[in-house]
């Protein structure tokens, strides 16, 4: 197969040449040979870069989740490289006066929570305000493109982890979700996403023969962004998601919890595709941070009948069954919100938690999930 990049760098930079590019990217941005976009766009005799701009974790990826990353000069080409997380996460006039055209390099880890598909909004409201060009790459959805989980954002919970009503796990491809987002959602940016070749919807990303780049510190690989659709919203409790482990987003524990007794527990609700281990393990940063604490890792076994939304509901549900005088929900450190309600994208779900009928929740999802998937057909690239 072909990434969105090589087919770009093939038959479209000519269209390009004379105009001066931006590129939003990061370490995920290479090509099959895991050369950088930044490489390939500097030392090109047709592409006249002359910015850089860089989502959550940074243009080289060493900022931690939520981490203020600063404005700077690229060391290697010396261009200026814009934060799109720090002052500002929409490109201001000034950012975008040296450009003609913005690029957009990510890999996305097909998951609603995940930052940089609203990075990639914000700047195409930027490109629109300011009538310039916006040229989506596309790669992969790393959790394959034939499969949706969840619910659709309700407006008064949208944010960063939640900006558009689309589900938990959405099955489409960054440059599929630039055309929903700009057609379903008027954005209305001149926009142009060149496709892969090669990708079929069924595919997992170890199934693609890429190398897998981590998009940011915890996105470790193939499982835990499986799992990642569902164990996300733990983020918004007083668990550890596992971060500061080898396993973010696989281990979920807590100083309270009995990993022998939850791991039976839960086995014996005897969910479709996974299974989980007792375990212990110390974080190194975040919640509990050296402190241990007992839980559970999930594997997943199958992952074509493996529910990511539903084993995450079922576990934090579980949990807080077993454990509840000391489960707790979180608030949001910035603003006076739940950040569970903004990762869930509801604010009914919380309770239905507490009150055992998370299952009902999910059979609610049911027909929203049918609206999104008819809605989302238009902005569909492959098959």
């Amino acid at each position: 197969m072909k990434l969105g990049l090589d087919i770009f760098l093939e038959q479209y930079v000519g269209q390009f040449t004379g105009k001066r590019i931006g590129l939003v990217t990061n370490m995920t941005g290479v090509n099959s040979k895991l050369v950088p976009t930044i490489d390939l766009f500097f030392g090109h005799p047709d592409i006249q870069l002359t910015a850089l701009y860089g989502p959550e974790h940074g243009i080289r990826g060493d900022a931690k989740e939520g981490q203020t990353v600063a404005s700077s000069i690229d060391p290697y080409t010396q261009l200026p490289v814009y934060s799109l997380y720090g002052e500002t996460r929409k490109p201001t006039k000034e950012m975008l006066e040296d450009i003609d055209v913005v690029v957009f390099d990510l890999q996305d880890i097909g998951t609603r929570y995940y930052t940089y598909i609203y990075t990639m909004a914000y700047v195409m409201e930027a490109c629109k305000e300011f009538g310039k060009e916006f040229v989506v790459l596309d790669r992969p959805n790393p959790i394959s493109g034939d499969a949706v989980e969840g619910n659709l954002v309700e407006e008064d919970v949208r944010s960063f982890v939640g900006l558009y009503p689309i589900p938990n796990r959405h099955g489409m491809t960054i440059g599929e979700l630039a055309l929903l987002f700009n057609h379903a959602f008027n954005i209305g940016c001149d926009l142009k996403v060149i496709p892969m070749r090669g990708w079929k919807r069924e595919m997992f990303f170890d199934e693609t023969g890429l190398f897998w780049v981590p998009p940011s510190p915890n996105s470790t690989g193939i499982d835990m962004s499986i799992l990642y659709p569902g164990t996300c919203l733990v983020e918004g409790t007083n668990l550890s998601e596992g971060r500061g482990t080898t396993r973010p987003f696989e281990y979920i524990g807590a100083p309270f919890i009995e990993g022998y007794r939850l791991a039976k527990v839960f086995n014996e609700k005897s969910m479709q595709g996974v299974l989980a281990r007792p375990i212990s393990f110390i974080p190194t940063y975040q919640k509990y941070k050296d402190e241990v604490c007992e839980g559970i890792q999930l594997h997943v076994v199958d992952r074509k009948s493996f529910h990511s939304l539903k084993t995450g509901l079922t576990l934090i549900e579980t949990i807080a069954d077993l454990y509840p005088s000391h489960f707790k929900f979180v608030q949001h450190e910035d603003i006076n919100k739940s950040f569970f309600d903004l990762l869930a994208g509801t604010k009914a779900l919380r309770q239905q938690i507490l009150s055992g009928n998370s299952q009902n929740f999910l059979a609610e999802c049911a027909e929203e999930l049918s609206i999104f998937n008819e809605n989302k057909k238009a902005y569909l690239l492959y098959a």
